[in-house]
């Protein structure tokens, strides 16, 4: 017999019990599904066998980890439906692209016309699966038999990925004969992969998938054309750049080719804000630029650039940032705990600001101020400010787009941009590489260099810095007049070595601990890169260092 301890509760099993078999004993007292177990503070897939005094805790898909592996089975249920009704001859692959209305916007390459028809094939097909109930194996193979596997089925990207792994074993999962790679945890079996739905989408389809706050529910698919243009055109800059995988892009540093795709990369972002500019420009009315996007797109860098670039055509730009206008601290609003709630609308004097705004576009002479946020008060320093027929104002905050926080400036006068990192490089064909994860380790990297916060602090922080957009942000990115991706093809192979020693320095006994493994284990994909020949005024700057912009 084997003795773990569940709830403080020790209980004794036969040797070769699975975690699977005890989630099943306990999952009557869980509201959601039990889809992995934390093992001494590791997770671990249910069908992994007990170990003897083991501390065992469940995960439903209730919590974030829960809910990717659910997501990423999911993924897997859908290409074995695909290739089991279409067969392989009319399939080159089925690519995952990018995250689109709660959902994953997926291409087919090869011969197959994916029809609505045919989605509903799909569907109909994958609740067979899931009705039939069959297992999701693991096995460990060799890293040169996954290459070699990987490249008969046609999964080239996983073939070049493989091929820069320091591993040498590869962990590839199986449902009844169909084997893939995936990048995390795995649900034990189709049997509770109940919930998705498919929508045809321009050139592709969505597989909509629930979230963690309602795993059991299907979000209704809300088209977000705005997004879907910008992503589009991303990734043809990286197919353009031939890096449109992790492997693509290790192979292009191991040649020794990497300066010139960031010399490309960077030559095609200034393109952007030169074109970006002249929109602006061909509007004379417009005189507020409100720029808003989520935490570390780059905000501040990018206003920087827009400013030049305004410059170079014969505008008289001045930035200003919304945090100026905070109220005194003493005045914040406050969350559900107690805590100071910064990223609420109400921080801000929204009467002064307007006050402020609509003087200067009268050609007023206006006393600029300044927030302190050591001592958490608005300041003024001397700094005046008023506008003539060529002067424009760059505004930028995290309400910015948000017509309550310019409640009383007439909408003809302001032009609206949305800036985020919609990160353009996957891992391979049916692996993403989710925006927030680069988000995240920009933030990462830049907080311990300005502000000293450990990365165990900056993922402590992240759940509420994500709560905030998803309430501040989001909802108002698809009315921007323009959009702007800050994510560089390039960048994770940066970062990697500026955050692997933070992320490292995290304790096994702190609750970030399983975050920062996840981070390092994804960055592992990458070859290191040097920063010397990454431009001044690259938006990578405002993160690692070195920028020409004081940011």
């Amino acid at each position: 017999m084997i003795e773990v301890l569940i709830n403080q509760e020790k209980k004794q099993y036969e040797e070769h019990t699975t975690y699977l078999q005890i989630a099943r004993e306990y999952q009557k007292y869980y509201s959601d599904d039990i889809i992995l177990v934390m093992v001494n503070h590791k997770l671990t897939e249910l069908e992994t066998e007990v170990k003897d005094g083991a501390k065992i805790e469940f995960l439903t898909t209730s919590t974030r980890e829960g809910m990717q592996t659910y997501q990423r089975s999911v993924v897997f249920l859908m290409l074995k439906a695909f290739f089991e009704l279409v067969g392989e001859e009319q399939i080159r692959s089925i690519k995952i692209y990018f995250s689109l209305s709660k959902g994953l916007y997926c291409e087919s390459t090869g011969s197959l016309n994916i029809t609505a028809e045919l989605l509903e094939q799909v569907k109909e097909k994958m609740h067979e699966l899931v009705k039939g109930d069959l297992p999701i194996t693991k096995r460990t193979i060799g890293t040169k038999e996954a290459m070699e596997r990987f490249h008969k089925y046609k999964m080239y990207d996983k073939e070049m990925l493989f091929y820069f792994r320091r591993n040498s074993q590869v962990n590839i999962y199986d449902i009844d004969g169909f084997e893939d790679y995936f990048y995390g945890y795995m649900a034990p079996s189709t049997g509770m992969l109940h919930y998705f739905e498919l929508f045809l989408y321009d050139k592709g389809f969505v597989l909509q998938l629930p979230v963690k706050e309602r795993p059991k529910e299907v979000p209704a698919f809300a088209p977000q054309n705005r997004i879907y243009e910008v992503m589009k055109e991303s990734y043809g800059w990286s197919r353009q750049l031939e890096a449109e995988s992790v492997g693509e892009l290790n192979q292009i540093i191991a040649k020794g080719k990497i300066n010139d795709l960031i010399l490309v990369q960077e030559a095609l972002m200034e393109k952007k804000l030169a074109e970006l500019a002249e929109q602006i420009v061909s509007q004379p009315q417009k005189k507020f630029v409100m720029i808003a996007g989520p935490s570390s797109s780059g905000k501040t860098t990018f206003a920087h650039r827009l400013s030049i670039q305004l410059k170079a055509i014969g505008m008289k730009p001045h930035i200003i940032s919304v945090d100026d206008y905070f109220h005194n601290r003493e005045l914040s609003p406050r969350d559900e705990q107690g805590n100071y709630d910064f990223e609420a609308l109400e921080c801000i004097d929204i009467q002064q600001f307007n006050q402020d705004m609509n003087a200067l576009l009268r050609g007023e002479m206006v006393s600029m101020p300044t927030y302190n946020f050591i001592t958490g008060v608005r300041e003024y320093k001397g700094r005046v400010l008023s506008m003539g027929k060529n002067d424009i104002l760059i505004i930028e905050g995290i309400h910015c787009l948000n017509d309550r926080l310019t409640v009383t400036l007439p909408m003809e006068h302001k032009f609206k941009i949305y800036i985020s990192a919609l990160t353009q490089l996957n891992i391979d064909e049916h692996n993403r590489i989710p925006s927030t994860d680069g988000r995240l380790l920009r933030r990462i990297v830049r907080d311990a260099r300005t502000r000293g916060t450990t990365a165990r602090e900056t993922i402590a922080r992240w759940y509420s810095v994500r709560r905030g957009e998803e309430r501040n942000i989001f909802p108002y990115q698809e009315s921007a007049d323009a959009m702007f991706n800050s994510a560089l093809v390039y960048e994770l192979a940066v970062i990697k070595q500026y955050a692997e020693p933070l992320l490292f320095y995290i304790q096994e006994e702190t609750p970030e601990y399983q975050e920062a493994k996840r981070l390092l284990k994804f960055l592992d994909y990458f070859l290191g890169v040097n920063s010397e020949n990454i431009p001044k005024n690259s938006v990578l700057r405002e993160f690692i260092g070195g920028s020409c912009f004081k940011v």
